[in-house]
């Protein structure tokens, strides 16, 4: 196998398609890139076993074709080491040498035999095909990841669960804390449901800011596969039913908080400081317009208040919540206003930004109330 390539273009594909790499492989071939040239498309492959990730890149000057398991960590520190210039690779597929050539100089890494190196799962032929926009995969992976659980006894709350309508795309994540749900009007025709592991997820959240065009989802009972121009993810989906959470989402909330989503957090930010630090509790006093945070730590004697103005309809209330949590999840709410939905000081508060005109998608984001002395 030899070929030039851009050493930048080249780094780019490997850092890329490298993040699947884990610190913790089973098999040492996982911690190698599988290679292949063929027609001049160089073909980059990487896997943990649970998720695989293919990349391609088209390159010039190709003298022989052929397949190489290379080193990842070696090859990446050689590579970030190169300005943008044009390496000669050169494989022999003898000794499993790998030569890389550039104008000044040259160096040589081992390299295995690719035979070992596991195949990519396919789908079986009972599957689901789907075309996504990016947009809405992006902003749904976005808004509900930071909600997803690590969870070994209740697997399927470390995900992201994806339900398809023949109106909408729902994307639910729930550490049985907080749910974020999210949905965008979209006709995709089918109605199906699958849940996405929290690595490729993050994984996929980062390669489609790259992209533009559509991507093709097909997915089976324990795999799915991300179609994108140049790259191909595939991953064992979360096996089980995912729990009913409209059933946990308040329907009749007569208390209703609008207010300053930015003076909040900041707010919040402040009085944490003096709140128990095994609890995070964080108290919120709402009545006439106004919010009142307090945070005290009865063992050191410190505590904290600061009011801030609200848009108040509801009777009087107070209610507790983790400061942690509530400062994640309106940090994950991107309009300046908010609205905070409450029934009383036993259940769950629903968060909901505030737009000036309609929108495509609805974001709504719960948090479960902590017991507070009266």
């Amino acid at each position: 196998m030899k070929f030039t390539v851009s050493s930048s273009a080249l780094f780019s594909l490997l850092s890329t398609t490298g993040k699947v790499i884990s610190n913790k492989n089973t098999l040492p071939i996982l911690d190698y890139f599988l290679m292949e040239l063929k027609d001049g498309v160089l073909k980059v492959t990487t896997s943990d076993l649970e998720t695989t990730f293919v990349g391609s890149l088209t390159v010039d000057n190709v003298e022989s074709e052929g397949m190489i398991a290379a080193p990842a960590k070696l090859l990446l520190d050689s590579l970030k080491e190169f300005s943008e210039i044009p390496l000669t690779i050169d494989v022999n597929d003898q000794t499993w040498e790998i030569k890389i050539n550039w104008k000044s100089g040259s160096l040589s890494i081992p390299g295995a035999s690719p035979v070992s190196y596991p195949a990519v799962p396919t789908l079986a032929e009972e599957r689901i095909e789907v075309t996504l926009e990016v947009d809405t995969l992006v902003n749904g992976i976005n808004k509900t990841i930071f909600a997803t659980a690590d969870d070994e006894l209740r697997p399927v709350m470390n995900g992201v669960y994806i339900n398809l309508d023949t109106e909408a795309v729902t994307f639910v994540a729930t550490d049985a804390h907080k749910l974020v749900k999210h949905s965008s009007e979209y006709a995709c025709g089918v109605q199906s449901a699958f849940i996405l592991p929290k690595k490729p997820a993050n994984l996929l959240k980062n390669v489609l800011l790259k992209e533009e065009d559509d991507v093709k989802v097909c997915f089976d009972a324990k795999n799915v596969v991300f179609q994108l121009k140049n790259r191909t993810l595939v991953c064992r989906l979360i096996e089980g039913n995912y729990p009913n959470y409209n059933a946990v989402i308040p329907a009749n909330n007569a208390n209703k908080v609008l207010i300053d989503r930015v003076e909040l957090v900041n707010g919040i930010r402040r009085v944490a400081v003096c709140s128990n630090p095994t609890t995070n509790l964080i108290r919120m006093d709402i009545a006439d317009n106004k919010v009142n945070l307090t945070a005290q730590d009865i063992d050191f004697s410190v505590s904290a208040n600061e009011t801030l103005s609200c848009s108040y309809e509801g009777q009087p209330m107070s209610i507790g919540f983790k400061s942690t949590f509530l400062v994640e999840i309106l940090s994950n709410i991107e309009t300046p206003t908010v609205v905070i939905e409450l029934a009383d000081a036993t259940r769950a508060g629903v968060f909901k930004p505030v737009y000036d005109d309609k929108q495509s998608s609805a974001t709504l984001m719960l948090l479960m109330p902590m017991m507070i002395n009266a």
